[in-house]
């Protein structure tokens, strides 16, 4: 596991009226501050990737079809550094993933239609000062091939 992420694993409590999921509390291990909460989407076969965050940690829980989520960690001083991590989340394995700050990630819909993510970030986006720094989705700095598994 790369140093500083985790996962909480969530469940479905179902009654006669439906279903719930608490995805995320302020008296959870993996929260740290609330900055904002926002959803995104990727169509099937989408790769939506790599970025970090210098300043801010992530926490995705994918609420809709299937997403594969990635994270390189080329944090300098990081006793994982080089290593990367896959996570197939979402309707199938519902979960929190949180990516600390400085690890690379991304994600690639793999569900035959559209997936939705929330990630909920320990600081607000700041328009004037973007907390991204980005790579292309397959960029040599990242050992990793985006293509589906057959076998």
């Amino acid at each position: 596991m790369i140093d500083g992420v985790i996962v909480k694993k969530l469940f479905w409590r179902p009654d006669e009226r439906g279903r719930l999921m608490e995805i995320l509390r302020s008296d959870d291990e993996i929260y740290q501050s609330f900055g904002q909460v926002y959803l995104t989407t990727a169509f099937p076969g989408v790769v939506k990737a790599w970025h970090f965050h210098k300043e801010q940690d992530d926490l995705m829980a994918v609420i809709k079809g299937m997403m594969k989520i990635v994270l390189h960690d080329a944090r300098p001083n990081s006793s994982t550094l080089g290593e990367t991590q896959v996570f197939y989340s979402g309707e199938h394995d519902p979960q929190v993933v949180k990516i600390p700050k400085g690890v690379y990630h991304g994600f690639m819909c793999i569900s035959e239609s559209e997936a939705f993510v929330i990630n909920t970030v320990s600081r607000p986006y700041n328009a004037a000062e973007p907390d991204e720094f980005r790579l292309p989705f397959d960029s040599n700095e990242i050992p990793y091939d985006w293509a589906r598994k057959n076998g």
